[in-house]
């Protein structure tokens, strides 16, 4: 007898569960979610569910209550006797202390990956992780894609002349070469440091930027200090019209603000998360098909390698 393919969807984005179904031509799975006067989750899979492949979609950013959603769906489904269970996360959360680089520090990528798994999920399925490494954080298979399918595309239509791709830090070169060959553009560094938590300081331009229009890449944009601070920067240095790519669209605190006044064009961000801010500066493009695919190759057991690559994006 042959599996089920079911999809279904915590709370943290459910429009993106939605298009994700759509895009599979199916209906999201019905499931019931509700909290206590305290606050504590209860979660019902009202589908049966029984020896079917259940895909989850649930991203981790905060609150924490979306993580612990995700563990409890895990669970549930366990319980309820699913064949295999998938936690497709769009943003995966609590990533960036992903090494001990002081003492007495927590590494909370592999701890939420730890939990991922003893909770019972058999694959991830995530996209443009803050280090790529945390996937060896897991003891069960992990399907990284990439953005750049989407947003790539974006730029190649814009037409963009005389552009030059930048990477906000030394970190992100690679993928900002891959966004450069892709782009048939010129490939440019800034070297940042951090004298703290969400605070980041411009030190040096690697690279020729006058004259040049500019598009800044990065997997996520959090108090969009690094963001703006880059963008005054390059203008300083020379350059024309400053655009930016970044995966995640966390914009926490004044982020949207800081955006709004700064000498930014355009940034372009994907639904990995819900919108919270609207701005006539911030695009969305939808990765729903990127990962419907994602899930429609792993249920029938083909390779999906080519959605890994982000050169072939």
């Amino acid at each position: 007898m042959s599996s089920e393919l079911k999809v279904f969807s915590g709370r943290s984005n459910r429009p993106l569960a939605e298009r994700i179904a759509a895009e599979l031509g199916k209906p999201l799975g019905a499931c019931e979610i509700k909290n206590f006067s305290d606050g504590e989750m209860w979660v019902k899979y009202s589908d049966n569910i029984r020896g079917c492949d259940v895909f989850i979609v649930q991203s981790t950013n905060p609150p924490a209550e979306n993580l612990v959603e995700l563990l409890i769906m895990i669970d549930a489904a366990k319980r309820a006797s699913a064949r295999k269970i998938a936690a497709v996360i769009p943003y995966f959360g609590y990533a960036r202390q992903d090494r001990k680089d002081q003492p007495r520090v927590s590494i909370t990528a592999k701890l939420i990956a730890n939990l991922i798994t003893e909770a019972g999920a058999d694959r991830v399925i995530t996209m443009d992780l803050h280090a790529p490494q945390i996937q060896g954080f897991f003891d069960i298979p992990v399907d990284h894609l990439y953005s750049s399918a989407v947003l790539v595309k974006h730029f190649k239509d814009q037409a963009i002349p005389n552009l030059a791709v930048a990477s906000p830090d030394v970190g992100g070169i690679k993928m900002a070469r891959a966004y450069a060959k892709r782009l048939e553009a010129d490939l440019v560094v800034i070297d940042k440091r951090r004298p703290k938590q969400n605070v980041a300081e411009v030190m040096n331009i690697i690279g020729d930027v006058n004259g040049k229009n500019l598009l800044i890449v990065d997997d996520l944009v959090d108090t969009a200090g690094t963001l703006v601070n880059a963008v005054e920067a390059l203008h300083k240095a020379g350059a024309k019209d400053v655009y930016a790519a970044a995966t995640h669209p966390v914009l926490s605190g004044k982020a949207v603000e800081r955006i709004n006044k700064s000498n930014l064009k355009k940034i372009v961000v994907t639904d990995t998360l819900p919108e919270k801010n609207s701005s006539p500066k911030i695009e969305t493009e939808s990765i729903a098909q990127l990962f419907a695919e994602a899930i429609k190759r792993t249920f029938k057991q083909l390779s999906i390698s080519s959605l890994f690559d982000v050169d072939k994006s």
